[in-house]
């Protein structure tokens, strides 16, 4: 650990605190149909899409008519990229050739970026095509993202209203988001990258004869990378064009493209807690949930660089000197041109935000730095998280703790005028429970089948058991990264992801949506002196207490098995 590895740490923190009050001020205008400084441009297209749509922009929804949009968006747009897959090699924008996509793999894939979660069990830069990547891919990049926030903004519409029986518009919300959000944002940004070096072509890959070998010829990838870069960091996507994603020198070339991802995975879902705050009349309730969020998040990259600063355990007795651009510690899998710090960072982000923009690479970490990327990740991402996900997912915890903040002064809870009721508490429970049934369930199943699940393990005991654990989490909480070590393109495993991931995200929004339109029934409370306040450092201890306790509890037996169990054998190994 190093100073300047803390100097970027601060640097990172401070861009991140100074953009989130501007961007949550514009995300709230957005997607309360206020004026903002691009309708003299966007309007017309606005109104445009809602005439040759037939929305009638003006008609709100309850919760069952806005949970129905957000399933019939998802399956429709899913069917669509299943087709494209199935059929690229009769479509135009493949000049490599590639075959079609085997049926496991297109559903696989559909499901992962319709979710929000872009696995990747493939290649690819050698399974997809021009035409996939760009209109199936990068589609659901914009798609899945705006789908999150669509989700997020009704909840917070429920807490707001008063003795209304709707919560919105999702085609209206979905129609802003997309043209006044992550459109510019992402044109902006692109054309940043293609400054720093990150092709943007059509052309056919290159072929090259290395120096030391001319009689080989290696292919270099390239294509339309700067633009699905820059939606799947803004959308917390992670699916990248290349199989290394972010670590490949063509998708992040430079530092300064570097932190311009690691910025861009946060800055939305970041922004959304200050437009909590002022949506609801409450800027001091928004700043204390970003508040629990940023602690966490500091904790976990403090823990992760301390891991990742001292020597791996199965190699412990090489001698690793540190040099000027290489410091002492775990630099397996990590680039030389990062470090230890940067690295530490952007896996920390990744796992927080819903973002797998660094396939592989958590396999590489030491056994503690691989426990807190896959505990970011059971904790439900709710550390800023996935665009929209991730402020649905703490609100539920924020449910929870004045739940119990009540009971712990035995009267009903309430929060920001709303009583919190039967109802609230089993929706925020079949919230919480139904994502540790998913993934423990699934990775029990897989344990225990020896030809299906360990088959495809390349490293046995606890390493192995994490493995599976992981995959079926990062599925599960819609992340995408994966622990790297397991073949997951196998029939078995490609379907059961697939649904894997379905479930993580669309089971669990729809006890979100219900929960707001109840909220949205319900009369504002005046306070009074037994209200418990939402907007100051004590409910922020007591939403970081919730966030852990939960996760303890439904996830550490499991945790333990992994990581831990296997820190302990190389501490072992080292001693004997």
């Amino acid at each position: 650990m190093t100073a300047n590895g803390w100097l970027q740490f601060a640097i990172f923190s401070l861009i991140l605190l100074a953009t989130t009050r501007p961007v949550g001020i514009y995300l709230a205008k957005v997607l309360e149909g206020e004026r903002t400084w691009l309708d003299f441009v966007l309007r017309p297209f606005e109104r445009l899409i809602y005439r040759l749509s037939g929305v009638n922009a003006d008609q709100e929804m309850n919760w069952r008519e806005y949970a129905f949009g957000v399933l019939g968006f998802s399956a429709v747009s899913m069917l669509m990229t299943y087709a494209i897959q199935r059929l690229q090699n009769h479509l135009p924008w493949n000049p490599q050739g590639l075959a079609a996509v085997g049926p496991d793999l297109a559903f696989n894939t559909a499901a992962s970026f319709t979710t929000n979660t872009n696995w990747q069990s493939y290649v690819p830069e050698t399974t997809m095509s021009y035409l996939t990547q760009m209109v199936g891919l990068a589609y659901h990049n914009f798609g899945s993202a705006a789908v999150g926030i669509a989700v997020a903004v009704a909840l917070i519409r429920g807490i707001k209203r008063t003795s209304s029986g709707t919560i919105g518009n999702f085609w209206v919300d979905m129609t802003r988001t997309f043209l006044y959000v992550l459109l510019p944002a992402s044109l902006i940004y692109a054309l940043l990258l293609v400054a720093q070096g990150v092709p943007q072509n059509f052309s056919a890959y290159t072929t090259a004869h290395p120096l030391e070998q001319p009689s080989q010829v290696q292919t270099i990838a390239q294509g339309p990378i700067a633009s699905q870069e820059a939606i799947k960091m803004l959308g917390t996507n992670g699916g990248g064009f290349t199989n290394a994603n972010s670590a490949h020198p063509f998708e992040n070339p430079t530092p300064f493209s570097n932190l311009l991802q690691m910025l861009s995975i946060f800055i939305i879902p970041a922004g959304l807690t200050y437009t909590l705050g002022r949506m609801t009349g409450s800027p001091g309730h928004g700043w204390a949930v970003f508040a629990a969020m940023f602690v966490l998040f500091t904790a976990g990259f403090t823990m992760v660089y301390w891991a990742e600063s001292q020597p791996h355990g199965l190699i412990h007795g090489a001698a690793q000197t540190g040099t000027a651009t290489a410091p002492s510690g775990n630099m397996e899998g990590k680039e030389v041109r990062n470090g230890i710090a940067a690295s530490s960072l952007f896996a920390t982000i990744t796992t927080d935000a819903s973002c797998g923009a660094v396939n592989g690479m958590h396999d590489s970490f030491t056994p503690l730095g691989g426990m807190v990327v896959l505990t970011n990740i059971m904790l439900g991402e709710v550390i800023f998280g996935g665009v929209g996900s991730g402020l649905y997912g703490i609100l539920i915890f924020v449910v929870l703790a004045v739940f119990i903040a009540g009971l712990m002064v035995g009267r009903t809870p309430e929060y920001l005028g709303k009583k919190i009721e039967s109802y609230d508490v089993k929706m925020t429970m079949l919230y919480v429970l139904i994502f540790p049934l998913i993934i423990l369930t699934l990775t029990a199943i897989f344990v225990l089948s020896p030809t299906v699940g360990l088959s495809s393990l390349t490293n046995q005991g606890p390493h192995g058991l994490t493995e599976i654990l992981y995959a079926f989490t990062s599925g599960a909480g819609n992340n995408g990264s994966a622990f790297a070590g397991l073949n997951a393109n196998t029939w078995w495993y490609n379907v059961a992801l697939g649904w894997d991931m379905l479930f993580g995200r669309l089971f669990m929004m729809i006890p979100v949506l219900a929960l707001a339109g109840n909220l949205a029934l319900k009369k504002s409370v005046p306070p009074s002196p037994g209200t418990f306040p939402v907007n100051g450092s004590l409910f922020t201890v007591l939403l970081i207490g919730v966030i852990l306790i939960l996760g303890a509890l439904t996830f550490f037996p499991a945790l333990s098995l992994g990581p831990i169990l296997e820190h302990l054998l190389l501490k072992a190994g080292q001693v004997f």
